[in-house]
């Protein structure tokens, strides 16, 4: 079962190093735990330290300096759409709820996924 994600969620690259929080700015207005939840409109990356992707061009051009070594250069996400699929039947604001079962693409081929959320739930025997 997907759980809702909400600010402050750690958010991982497959092409970073670093995991990066998650900032909700599509609204301010419904909370969850005291943590504004997330909606699929929230795709706002600002880096996951060093990029290690070759469809990035300051990569690319770092590791053909580098005869070929692979050499990872510093992440900036460019990200050109929202998250997917999100949950459709709940809606924040008008817009599907995040849940961290949702994947973020890259325009550099990265996928972005929720790794841990304070929304999540945990069962004890």
């Amino acid at each position: 079962m997907a759980n809702p994600v909400v600010s402050t969620a750690l958010c991982t690259c497959s092409f970073g190093v670093a995991p990066m929080p998650l900032t909700v700015s599509s609204q301010q207005t419904v909370m969850m735990g005291s943590l504004p939840a997330a909606t699929i409109m929230d795709n706002v990356c600002t880096t996951f330290g060093m990029c290690s992707s070759l469809a990035n061009p300051t990569v690319a051009s770092a590791t053909a300096a580098a005869l070929g070594a692979l050499t990872p250069m510093p992440c900036v996400p460019v990200v050109p759409a929202p998250w997917a699929p999100g949950c459709p039947t709940v809606m924040v604001c008008g817009k599907p709820l995040l849940n961290n079962t949702s994947k973020l693409m890259c325009a550099y081929g990265g996928v972005i996924q929720v790794t841990t959320t304070p929304a999540m739930t945990v069962q004890v025997p």
